[in-house]
């Protein structure tokens, strides 16, 4: 049997609850350990019950769940423990920006579909796995979605990381991948001494820049070591040029 997550359901409809707890038990990887109904008993029961998953609802009263997860991600984690990973399940479509910024691993419309909540929980698992492989280390792998199948790529295999919408594109030689994530959230776990954020959309590996090109009207780019260019954002050229000693 493979990994199963720990799973609290967070929602202020009772009958929501109860179809939520009826698509878990039929789910492989995910076990029930408790409910809330509003954002501040959950993070009490997260305390208590140490989950691995929340499945989490925006609109509820007292605490909503944005409010929530922006709670939970500011938690010190107590020793040995990785904080739980994030999906929100709601009824509203206009949340997903605020969601994926508060670095959820997805976002599931009600009605639930068990085939739609199945994917959701598998990235779930990977991002679990990543984040304890992690705790209190630079990244050094990904485990990205490909056809029906996760592959491994080691952080030195990527050349580059680009966002793109709800996720980030990760460019391996000649093939890339989509990783549900955020450039800000990746640019946090990624040791400085191997990648450089140079763009608010883009993240380059440090030995594949050959160097910095001006084009005399004040803007800046990155010459990559197969001749392209990345333009350096106004915000991030400090930074550039502390890289080149300047």
């Amino acid at each position: 049997m493979g990994e199963v997550l720990r799973t609290l359901i967070v929602d202020d409809e009772p009958l929501a609850v109860e179809r939520m707890q009826i698509v878990c038990a039929n789910l492989p990887g995910i076990a029930v350990v408790g409910t809330a109904s509003d954002g501040a008993q959950a993070l009490r029961l997260i305390e208590a019950l140490t989950p691995d998953l929340v499945l989490l609802d925006i609109t509820m009263p007292e605490m909503d769940g944005l409010t929530f997860a922006s709670a939970l991600a500011k938690q010190t984690p107590a020793e040995g423990t990785v904080p739980p990973v994030v999906i929100f399940v709601t009824a509203h479509e206009n949340f997903a920006v605020e969601a994926f910024d508060l670095e959820a691993v997805d976002y599931v419309l009600k009605p639930v579909a068990p085939d739609r909540l199945e994917r959701a929980v598998g990235r779930a698992l990977a991002r679990r796995a990543t984040n304890e492989r992690d705790s209190g280390e630079w990244l050094d792998e990904f485990w990205v979605p490909h056809r029906s199948e996760l592959l491994r790529v080691g952080a030195t295999e990527v050349d580059r990381i680009d966002a793109e919408r709800d996720y980030v594109r990760l460019h391996v030689g000649e093939t890339s991948y989509l990783l549900l994530h955020t450039v800000s959230g990746l640019e946090t776990r990624l040791d400085p001494a191997r990648f450089i954020r140079l763009h608010r959309s883009c993240i380059l590996r440090r030995d594949r820049i050959r160097g910095l090109k001006h084009d005399g009207l004040g803007t800046w780019s990155a010459e990559l070591d197969d001749g392209s260019l990345v333009r350096i954002g106004r915000t991030y050229l400090p930074r550039a040029k502390a890289m080149a000693g300047r």
